[in-house]
C-alpha cells in the first residue's frame, strides 16, 4: 500500500525539512506530552508544553488527525488537574474534528473523557 503525505510546508515529491521531523531528536511531541501527562503524578507544565509544539506542528503541516489526538491529550490532562473549562474547549474540539474526518473509533473515547459539560458552558 504506497502513502502520500502532502502539505504547504514542503514540495510535493520533496524532502520533508528537517524542522518538521524532530529528526536526530528521536522525540515526538505528542508522545512526550501523553507520558508527562500520565505519569504519576503527572506533569502538566511539561505534558502542556509538548502537546502545544505537537499542535503547532501538525497543524502548521495539515495533519488534522494528529491535531485531534493533541486536542484529547489537552482535554483529558485538563480535566485531570482540575480545570474543566479548558477540558471541555478541548474535548468538544477533538469531538467535532474526529466527526468531521469520519473517524469513528474516536469520538467515543472523547466523549467518555468529556463527561458532563463544566457548568458556566451551553
Amino acid at each position: 500500500m504506497a502513502f502520500e503525505l502532502q502539505s504547504s510546508a514542503f514540495a510535493s515529491g520533496g524532502e520533508i525539512p528537517v524542522k518538521h521531523t524532530c529528526d536526530g531528536q528521536d522525540l515526538s511531541p505528542a508522545l512526550l506530552g501523553e507520558i508527562a501527562a500520565q505519569a504519576d503524578p503527572p506533569d502538566p507544565e511539561s505534558a502542556q508544553a509538548h502537546y502545544s509544539q505537537a499542535l503547532a506542528r501538525a497543524e502548521e503541516l495539515g495533519m488534522r488527525p494528529l491535531v485531534a489526538h493533541c486536542h484529547l491529550g489537552l482535554g483529558k490532562l485538563y480535566r485531570r488537574t482540575g480545570k474543566p473549562d479548558q477540558a471541555y474547549d478541548h474535548l468538544t474540539t477533538a469531538t467535532t474534528m474526529y466527526r468531521e474526518m469520519g473517524m469513528t473509533f474516536w469520538p467515543e473515547k472523547t466523549e467518555a473523557a468529556l463527561g458532563s459539560p463544566p457548568r458556566n458552558s451551553p
